[in-house]
């Protein structure tokens, strides 16, 4: 040790991460010696201050023997309860025991602090001193699409039925679009799902607010948010043309005798493309006929779909959180000025944690959840000369589950066969199926899944 001093006495302190010519060992400084701590404050990238915390184990959710949500508690301790019969575990995931005897009931403040997203969303829940829960959810972007086949199907089943007499009295009007109110939901459903199992105090929660046409000209002032991209032209191909320079976007040629212009969708309308003109390109006849012929694509443009339905779902998401607990609401912004002056880099669950006025608190370690459909349902499938198959129940398994086969843990992919038999992947990554009466047990994830 002393030795180890002596050459440490020569080393440069406080500076980006070099080789030392002087002591070899301090190269190595790679893996460190206590994983859960960081006793360095150098960033090997700039010599800056960073703030790390521990990485601590995600805690245990507890309830009380009358079923009210307890402060959380680490991992051993819980597991010395269910093993001396002090507590029951009641739920896998998230992970939830139940005590088995009355207790004092103490609670702390909880913070429950959401980053809300189009994509992904950030939770974080910390107390004074420690952070309990750290998750970075995946949200579900198919609403629209599966929306869209659904009707399909239903339309050409209408469509069989000419004994039916057509109903117009049976139409409700929406405060917003499915795929929309779903996003809403789906930040709300967050929150009540960590508050059955956590004694929430109040919510921080970050909302997007976009200024689309700023992003797309940062020179925008006053009269002009007024006026769009086709102010002062006939229609949309009339400004197409003036914005290419009267030239085909493939070829650089301008229009001749017998081949004249067509707007072309760089995004397919079978892929849900858009008729803006940001995503219509400039085209001669047979230029457009080679694109679709030769399947040439041209380099998308940006989509500002996930800006437009945060904005939607702002004051909504708000709205209904408030009802439920005290709320602060921050911005994108603010956010990002206090995770600088953390040093922390950009992530939804560090974005979260930012939200809830998060400094020196101990980190845990994060989760992952990916958000799946509840009911894994079929309305109508041709089955090659069998009679089609309705799906009208839905099955105790469903995608994503866990199936257990001779004590052996498998991910199901759904029911088939009329719900008789469970479709999975073997070890060796194989399709099996197996019979319902022939699985030991299953795990049933809801909503949400690891």
């Amino acid at each position: 040790m002393q030795k180890i001093r002596a050459k440490l006495k020569n080393t440069l302190q406080d500076t980006s991460l070099v080789l030392n010519s002087v002591s070899s060992v301090v190269n190595k400084e790679e893996i460190l010696s206590q994983q859960n701590k960081v006793r360095t404050r150098i960033n090997p990238e700039e010599n800056r201050v960073q703030q790390v915390g521990r990485s601590l184990q995600a805690l245990v959710l507890v309830l009380s023997k009358e079923g009210k949500p307890l402060m959380p508690c680490s991992y051993a301790k819980s597991k010395r309860m269910v093993r001396t019969g002090k507590a029951t575990v009641v739920k896998r995931f998230p992970f939830v025991i139940q005590l088995n005897f009355s207790c004092e009931e103490k609670i702390q403040e909880i913070i429950f602090s959401l980053d809300t997203g189009y994509e992904y969303a950030g939770i974080s829940v910390r107390t004074e001193k420690k952070e309990s829960i750290r998750i970075e959810v995946k949200l579900r972007t198919d609403v629209s699409e599966k929306i869209q086949e659904r009707s399909m199907y239903r339309r050409g089943r209408r469509n069989r039925l000419w004994y039916r007499e057509p109903k117009f009295n049976n139409r409700r009007g929406f405060k917003f679009a499915p795929s929309v109110q779903h996003k809403i939901d789906s930040h709300v459903r967050l929150l009540e799902l960590i508050s059955k199992y956590v004694p929430v105090s109040r919510v921080c929660v970050e909302v997007g607010k976009f200024d689309i046409q700023k992003i797309m000209n940062p020179d925008i002032q006053g009269a002009e948010y007024q006026q769009g991209s086709l102010s002062g032209y006939e229609n949309v191909k009339a400004y197409i043309i003036a914005r290419e320079h009267g030239k085909c976007q493939l070829c650089g040629k301008e229009s001749s005798k017998g081949n004249g212009f067509r707007l072309h969708h760089i995004i397919g309308r079978k892929k849900k493309g858009s008729d803006s003109p940001s995503n219509l390109a400039l085209l001669h006849e047979k230029c457009h006929d080679k694109v679709h012929k030769q399947g040439l694509e041209f380099s998308k443009n940006k989509q500002y779909k996930d800006a437009t339905i945060m904005n939607i779902i702002r004051k909504e998401t708000i709205r209904r959180i408030q009802e439920l607990y005290p709320t602060e609401v921050t911005y994108g912004y603010e956010t990002k000025v206090k995770r600088q002056e953390l040093n922390l880099e950009k992530s939804h669950t560090n974005d979260a944690f930012v939200i809830g006025n998060g400094i020196t608190q101990e980190r845990c370690k994060e989760v992952k959840w990916i958000q799946k459909r509840r009911n894994n349902r079929a309305l109508q499938l041709n089955r090659k000369g069998f009679k089609p198959s309705i799906r009208k129940q839905r099955y105790k398994i469903q995608n994503k589950d866990i199936i257990y086969i001779d004590d052996r843990p498998f991910v199901s992919k759904g029911c088939q066969n009329l719900g008789t038999r469970a479709a999975y992947n073997d070890y060796q990554g194989k399709n099996r199926t197996v019979r319902i009466e022939n699985i030991d047990r299953f795990y049933n994830y809801g909503g949400f899944y690891v």
